[in-house]
């Protein structure tokens, strides 16, 4: 039956108005949990959930149920997509932003009271008058010192909403007097850069241990001030740093590469490609860079190595990194938990990924890492394993190779001095910590004169020191060792230990930098 022409435009009419209709009852602004719940796979797993929440004979806690069942999907997935619970959300993503809202205080729940190492220099306690070795045995009222106030219940005690008020009663022993004082909360920084110091008269120094969210605001401020102070040459110090942001090391990268120079590529599932551009606003792009990795260097470390390495710009000094190169991204799964999960692969500008092979699962992946610490590679170069089939061009003839980290066009085999299973059990143990704040603790007026510099210089610590850490150590700690072979080193350990909680995480870092093998290679390569 053929339809007559007139009633054409009143059919189309009334299909449009039914279309209008469905679509008003169909919400495309639900979030990614409720989208195709049709789908029969998800409601499967819905409907084992639920049998067990109201038929199971015993009672069973869902949730944990529902957390490891993600966590088992994210395991088929890769190593680097995963679960976030709603109980850690919140420090991770304070890790990540940089900062946090509290009082400013490092401290140790020490003897069941709240003793402060130091307050953070510009940070609300710092303001206020509190110092170093400090008690807070009061807040609002309310006494947090006792067994049984953990570390979680403390932090959580201090911190607050910006700008609110705490009261502390704090006791100070060096005056053998109870303090007041009113502290305003505020903005508290987590520091990722260390360090940010001239080695030399026209060499400088800058240390990140991670990519947050106010990390390029952080080195920005570092390398401005060292170019202020004659830096012409650079020192970036990327040794086990894990990664973090990728926009945060697109950024840093933009300081030394010029306009229009490539620093990565990403390709997504669709196969789609984005391409980042260093832009005109580097300010180093003439300065000599010289980047420091070694096996945990990782994502954003290892960005800001290829990009530099593959636009034959400085030199890479160090070991091979890890070999991250997946992209995430955060993901809200709408109950306080999110998980992370990958959304590309990033590319270097020659074309390489560093990503190591997953394709044997997890547990493989993990132990492929161990491997090459095993086999030999971190002492000897020539046991790096590379293949032929991922060899790439530089601009410039350099051949650099994908498929497992960035390789350093400078080997530095591991210092097995420093870096050594005796030293490493000393400082995971935590008692090198408390060591030095309790004999800091003792005789605190001794050092309320000497400045950062006169320390580094001239402070030495004594064979009797190191004998009373010795028996410290084995006092408290699990296995008992001795540090005959390591005596000088364990000697270093101490004093940075000693320097941090004077003076900060930099003059830590400056301490351990004395006795580095790789900046000594770095000022043979200048010297060369």
């Amino acid at each position: 039956m053929q339809i007559q022409k007139k009633f054409i435009p009143l059919i189309i009419g009334v299909a449009i108005a039914i279309g209008i209709f469905i679509g008003g009852k169909l919400s495309f602004t639900d979030t990614s949990d409720r989208l195709f719940t049709s789908n029969s796979k998800k409601d499967k797993l819905n409907r084992l959930i639920d049998y067990i929440d109201y038929e199971y004979v015993d009672d069973v806690n869902t949730d944990s149920i529902v957390d490891v069942t993600v966590n088992s999907i994210l395991d088929n997935l890769d190593p680097h997509s995963t679960y976030i619970p709603k109980k850690d959300l919140q420090s991770v993503t304070e890790n990540m932003k940089g900062d946090f809202v509290g009082i400013g205080v490092s401290f140790y729940p020490y003897r069941d009271s709240v003793t402060v190492i130091r307050p953070l220099k510009g940070g609300p306690s710092y303001k206020a008058g509190i110092r170093s070795g400090d008690r807070i045995i009061v807040a609002n009222g309310e006494p947090i010192y006792g067994s049984s106030w953990t570390s979680e219940a403390i932090v959580n005690k201090l911190k607050g909403e910006k700008n609110t008020k705490v009261d502390l009663k704090v006791y100070r022993p060096t005056e053998n007097k109870i303090l007041e004082f009113r502290v305003k909360r505020g903005d508290v920084p987590l520091i990722s850069v260390d360090a940010a110091y001239m080695l030399s008269d026209d060499l400088g120094y800058i240390k990140i241990n991670r990519f947050a969210e106010s990390t390029y605001k952080e080195f920005k401020k570092g390398l401005d001030k060292l170019q202020d102070e004659g830096a012409t040459k650079l020192v970036l110090d990327l040794r086990d740093n894990p990664g973090g942001f990728l926009n945060i090391a697109e950024q840093i990268a933009d300081e030394f590469l010029e306009n229009n120079k490539l620093i990565l590529f990403t390709k997504n599932k669709s196969g789609k490609i984005e391409k980042s551009f260093a832009t005109r606003k580097g300010d180093f792009e003439k300065g000599e860079i010289f980047v420091l990795i070694n096996e945990n260097s990782a994502s954003a470390s290892e960005i800001i190595a290829g990009a530099l390495q593959d636009n034959d710009k400085g030199t890479i000094v160090g070991r091979r990194s890890y070999g991250k190169g997946l992209v995430q991204r955060e993901m809200a799964l709408g109950d306080g938990s999110a998980i992370r999960l990958t959304i590309s692969r990033y590319y270097t500008p020659t074309g390489r990924s560093i990503q190591r092979s997953y394709e044997k699962g997890n547990k493989d992946y993990y132990h492929d890492y161990y491997e090459r610490i095993e086999n030999g590679e971190l002492s000897n170069e020539s046991r790096i394993e590379v293949a032929d089939s991922l060899k790439f061009t530089t601009p410039k003839g350099k051949i650099v190779y994908g498929g497992g980290g960035i390789i350093p066009d400078e080997f530095v085999p591991i210092n097995l001095k420093m870096e050594n299973q005796t030293v490493d059990l000393v400082l995971r143990s935590g008692v090198l910590d408390y060591f030095v704040f309790e004999d800091l603790d003792t005789n605190r007026a001794n050092f309320q004169d000497i400045t950062r510099e006169g320390f580094t210089e001239n402070y030495e610590v004594s064979d009797e020191m190191l004998t009373r850490f010795n028996d410290y150590y084995n006092s408290r700690a699990r296995y008992k060792i001795t540090f005959v072979a390591y005596d000088e080193e364990v000697k270093l350990y101490i004093k940075a230990k000693m320097a941090e909680q004077l003076f900060g995480d930099e003059a830590y870092t400056q301490i351990i930098n004395s006795n580095d093998v790789m900046l000594a290679r770095v000022n043979e390569l200048i010297q060369q």
